[in-house]
């Protein structure tokens, strides 16, 4: 392990020679005297003679390498020579004046150098150095075959037990106070690999000692200035003796976010315990959010929603991405839900309703959400008999408000009347979710929950049915007119709107999609109005005859009803139809005002065509009038075809539009051969057919223009 560097030998100024050999007189040094008085096991005067040597030197001003060499080389061969006989004070003094590499004597403590040497490190050691170095493998080995024997053996004798443990205790001491000057003088030297690889082993071993004495205050200085532990060799001392604290700190500092976040974890579940670190659960929320690492985030937040819900789904909506694949928030939410089904329903309803997801699986998850959501406030025999009653005395008397409306300004607040509000907004606002399967879940409560039903029969276009459950079991005529006019939506977009203001829902009334009126652009001021829809005349028209034909199937309670319908839609209705659905044994009344309007409105709109057609004819003379001049300078030009003169027919193009046939060959127009005019009138009966050119000359009428031979009647107006 170790690498021999040799001495330079002492050099000789008288030299002898001789026929056979030759002798030197050689002087005594340092390193040769030293030698000897270790051999003689002269400590005291070994140690007096290095420090004559370095007090001689101190007093010079210019040292040489040599003697510097020899000084350390003493130091060390009597620090060695301490070390072997248990003094170990002394030892990390002399070997420290030495400049002992601290590798080499850390290397006699096993349990504290760990793994940081490699098999093929190897540290510079002078070769007289290496020869005397102890060849016990630890200093535990050396303190044990230094200790007396006594009975029964050196292991179990209590005095010897008590001895080794002094011992033990002192060659620790001797170590720390040994690494701690070392890294003071590390300290201040220029950076090198090699003093790199020295700074390793010295924080390290400094620090595992501190951890083993329990020395917190000695720790906690080391870390918390610039240090080069090796983190892994010193994490298992660290979870052994619980000073978690000290761990997280190191984690901290070389920006371990992984194993800091696992740390807390097992600290906040009790696996590990430490009092000096508060709230390693706030703490995790603080670091996660600060971090960038969006896979660490996902990572960690299913166990953070089984700690704490609902900051865990707070960091989480805050942090996420506002543009996110739809596998990536598919897998989290299976993840959040498989460790807390209700996070998981809030984080579903953020992905729907706040980031607004196109995903029809999200959406048939919400739905399926909500419906469960639902049905669990109706096992409440409070909540199902105030929803009873309220939906008894909304049927019972007569109102202009929607039930919607009603429910949500007479209800008292409560996670029940929110749960339903919000479950009728996204079932009227949504068009991705499979209303079929909802509506076979809700079903069973038809009684209670008449008007999810009419909304989801809305949605599948059983429109008969759904105006059936507004207009006879709810008696909620205001919804049923109103979804006629929105084509097939129970709950208009105002309503929800209004609803989502006092109850704080305005996302889920978003969803409601606003009529758009007539030539008037919705304005984008609010977010529920931004998107409109329109809906069909024909649709509406309709809707509206099946709305009549539901009342009228009520009989004479609802008769006042289908007299203010056919009074309110008298133009989306015809009147012969109406008539033919009357019943005959109601009264007149019923449809005077309606048949009244209808013929007034009949013959409005007849006078009002008369009244149009003769401006037209007026201005259409006024045009005749104005062109005639011009139309009568340029004439007009026709081809009659060279054909067989047995050839029948009459053409119905002149260029102009001709109106009835005449006699002779078909006349058609040819832009792009002219040839010479000829007077219709000064032609003979011969020239017909012969494929010449005529001139007609026209005169207005006041139907257009036409040709000035009466008898033609040949319409050429343009």
């Amino acid at each position: 392990m170790a690498t021999v560097q040799y001495p330079s030998f002492p050099r000789a100024n008288v030299l002898v020679l001789s026929s056979t050999d030759v002798q030197a007189l050689l002087p005594s040094t340092l390193i040769s005297q030293v030698d000897a008085l270790l051999e003689a096991h002269r400590l005291e005067d070994a140690a007096d003679l290095a420090e004559q040597q370095r007090k001689r030197m101190q007093s010079m001003l210019n040292v040489d390498r040599h003697d510097f060499d020899e000084l350390r080389y003493v130091n060390q061969r009597l620090g060695f020579q301490c070390f072997q006989e248990t003094l170990f004070e002394d030892a990390g003094n002399r070997l420290y004046e030495g400049e002992l590499d601290p590798r080499v004597l850390v290397s006699y403590y096993p349990e504290l150098r760990g793994g940081l040497f490699r098999e093929d490190e190897a540290v510079d050691v002078m070769a007289g150095v290496a020869e005397h170095m102890p060849l016990e493998d630890s200093v535990d080995d050396i303190i044990r075959n230094y200790s007396p024997h006594l009975a029964p053996n050196t292991r179990e004798a209590p005095p010897t037990v008590e001895l080794l443990n002094i011992l033990s205790m002192t060659a620790r001491d001797m170590l720390e106070s040994y690494l701690r000057k070392w890294r003071r003088k590390l300290a201040v030297e220029a950076v090198t690999p090699q003093s790199q690889a020295v700074r390793m082993v010295v924080d390290t071993v400094l620090a595992k000692l501190h951890v083993n004495t329990g020395k917190l205050p000695e720790l906690y200085t080391l870390i918390d200035q610039p240090n080069a532990i090796v983190l892994s060799e010193l994490e298992a001392e660290l979870v052994k003796s619980q000073h978690i604290n000290a761990l997280c700190k190191l984690y901290q500092q070389r920006s371990d976010d992984a194993k800091l976040l696992e740390t807390w974890a097992r600290l906040v579940s009790g696996e590990w315990k430490d009092p000096d670190v508060q709230d390693p659960l706030s703490r995790m929320f603080d670091l996660l959010h600060e971090s960038k690492d969006r896979a660490l985030l996902q990572h960690w937040m299913p166990w953070l929603v089984k700690n704490d819900s609902e900051r865990a789904l707070k960091l989480l909506l805050s942090t996420m991405p506002s543009k996110r694949r739809l596998e990536d928030d598919r897998s989290l939410l299976q993840e959040i839900r498989a460790a807390h089904p209700e996070a998981g329903a809030q984080l579903l309803e953020h992905l729907v309703i706040h980031r607004r997801s196109s995903d029809p699986e999200l959406h048939n998850q919400l739905a399926a959400t909500y419906v469960d959501q639902l049905l669990s406030c109706l096992e409440d025999e409070s909540t199902s008999k105030l929803w009873r009653a309220k939906a008894s005395s909304y049927a019972s008397g007569r109102s202009d408000t929607p039930f919607i409306s009603y429910f949500a300004s007479t209800t008292p607040d409560s996670e029940h009347k929110r749960t339903r509000l919000k479950t009728v907004l996204f079932l009227q606002g949504s068009t991705l979710y499979d209303p079929e399967s909802i509506r076979a879940c809700l079903l069973p409560h038809a009684k209670l929950l008449k008007l999810e039903l009419a909304i989801l029969e809305g949605k599948l276009g059983n429109h008969r049915s759904a105006l059936s459950i507004l207009v006879h079991d709810l008696n909620d005529s205001t919804s049923a007119e109103a979804y006629c006019t929105l084509g097939g939506e129970v709950v208009p977009a105002r309503t929800a709107q209004v609803i989502g203001e006092r109850s704080g829902l305005q996302a889920w009334a978003a969803l409601v999609t606003p009529l758009a009126a007539p030539g008037k652009p919705v304005k984008s001021g609010s977010a529920s109005m931004k998107r409109t829809k329109t809906v069909d005349e024909e649709v509406k028209k309709d809707l509206i005859m099946i709305l009549l034909e539901v009342y009228m199937s009520g009989g004479e309670t609802t008769a006042d009803r289908t007299a203010k319908l056919l009074n309110s839609q008298a133009m989306n209705l015809d009147v012969v139809n109406v008539i033919s659905m009357i019943p005959p044994e109601w009264p007149l009344r019923i449809l005077s005002t309606f048949v009244t309007r209808s013929l007034r409105r009949t013959l409005h709109e007849h006078h009002e065509g008369q009244i149009i057609k003769a401006i037209s004819q007026g201005q259409n003379l006024a045009v005749a009038e104005q062109t005639w001049e011009i139309i009568r300078q340029e004439g007009a030009i026709i081809e009659e075809p060279l054909e067989d003169e047995e050839d029948t027919g009459i053409g119905e193009k002149l260029g102009l539009d001709l109106g009835e046939r005449v006699q002779g060959e078909p006349a058609s127009f040819n832009e792009k051969i002219v040839l010479p005019p000829v007077d219709l009138h000064h032609s003979s009966e011969e020239d017909e057919g012969d494929g010449s050119v005529v001139d007609i000359s026209v005169s207005p009428n006041q139907d257009g223009f036409v040709t000035s031979d009466r008898d033609s009647d040949v319409d050429t107006r343009t």
